[in-house]
């Protein structure tokens, strides 16, 4: 049955006062006697009034400047999506008075970052929305917002030292976790299991350094509790990581040289590797150029370079992040907050989807 909207003269009334009493009595303007606004609360409750803040909103001139501080999108093509949902989620806010500034940063560069940073923090928004890909440095921009009482929602990158309004995105341990499984599942014998971290400062990146936890973490439990698959799994299963450079960067030609050295070692038992990032793309075609069939593949996001792979059997799973919607719901937990009036969640953990050449165009056409 649909619910009867309850309107201000309703409470009136029912409570035997005029329209303007309970006009004051919302807002908390105005004199009022203590028994009279009681009474007031009291009739709202028992007719489960609930204020239409949304009309509110529009009935009001108030406006609210929001800043964005993400990687720059024309750098790297992951932070599209993130990108997109936050553009979308301006233009359905805009009517509420709602600006939207982006503030993008160089994806590498800490001074890039830095400044980025201040540039929002110099507008006085009355909120802010960042993917603190940089740990140290946005320790540094927590506490000065937090000062100046701006809310400030995270999204891609937990940090949990100083509390935010709210963290929208993946659990980042539980992915890599996730991606242990993935990777070593049904392997009929022991081996290496390599994370490859690419061209990322894992000092100073809580994220990263999080999945590595946790695909270390399925290793350690899975031999605590004596589990192998079944075959000839004589040995333990060996986890290492690599920090492999930026591919693209001319002044270290190591990426190349790493790989090969790696995959031309016949004494590694390489069975699979996780890429800590959106770049598997920049794995596979090692693993093509050398007939490794036998190494599984498991990275991240639906990136157009990524789903080649994906189709071309060379990756095996990609865990999607959800950035479309980290964005997108990153900015409306602002919002909420500011405009709406609404309890915002500390933790807005989003699925962890598994996306295989079978369930792929589900996903990419929604």
């Amino acid at each position: 049955m649909e619910k009867i909207a309850v309107r201000i003269k309703d409470i009136a009334a029912k409570a035997n006062v005029s329209v303007g009493t309970v006009d004051r009595v919302l807002h908390n303007r105005g004199r009022v006697s203590e028994k009279v606004r009681q009474k007031v609360l009291l009739m709202m409750q028992e007719l489960d009034y609930e204020p239409n803040l949304i009309a509110r909103t529009l009935g009001s001139n108030r406006t609210y400047q929001l800043a964005v501080v993400q990687p720059d999108h024309l750098i790297d093509p992951y932070w599209q999506a993130p990108w997109d949902g936050i553009g979308k989620a301006a233009k359905e806010l805009k009517q509420y008075g709602v600006n939207v500034t982006m503030y993008p940063y160089e994806l590498t560069e800490v001074a890039s970052f830095v400044a980025q940073a201040e540039a929002a923090t110099r507008s006085a928004p009355d909120g802010i929305l960042i993917a603190p890909l940089f740990y140290r440095e946005s320790l540094a921009f927590f506490k000065r917002w937090q000062a100046q009482r701006v809310p400030y929602v995270l999204f891609n990158t937990y940090i949990a030292e100083l509390p935010s309004l709210s963290y929208v995105g993946q659990d980042s341990y539980q992915s890599g976790f996730l991606a242990g499984k993935l990777v070593q599942f049904g392997q009929a014998q022991s081996g290496t299991y390599l994370i490859a971290h690419i061209a990322e400062d894992i000092t100073n990146s809580v994220h990263v350094t999080q999945k590595e936890r946790g695909f270390r973490d399925y290793f350690a439990q899975l031999a605590a509790r004596g589990e192998a698959a079944p075959g000839p799994r004589s040995a333990s299963d060996n986890v290492v990581s690599i920090d492999l450079p930026d591919p693209a960067d001319p002044a270290d030609p190591s990426f190349a040289r790493q790989l090969n050295r790696l995959l031309d070692d016949e004494t590694v038992h390489l069975r699979g590797i996780f890429v800590s990032t959106s770049k598997a793309y920049e794995i596979a075609p090692y693993l093509q150029a050398y007939h490794r069939e036998d190494v599984r593949l498991v990275g991240y996001d639906l990136l157009e370079k990524n789903i080649h792979f994906l189709n071309e059997n060379v990756i095996d799973f990609l865990i999607n992040q959800n950035p479309y919607e980290q964005g997108y719901q990153g900015v409306f937990a602002l919002a909420d907050q500011l405009v709406f009036k609404k309890e915002v969640p500390p933790l807005k953990y989003l699925p962890l989807d598994i996306i295989t050449k079978e369930n792929l165009r589900y996903y990419v056409e929604k």
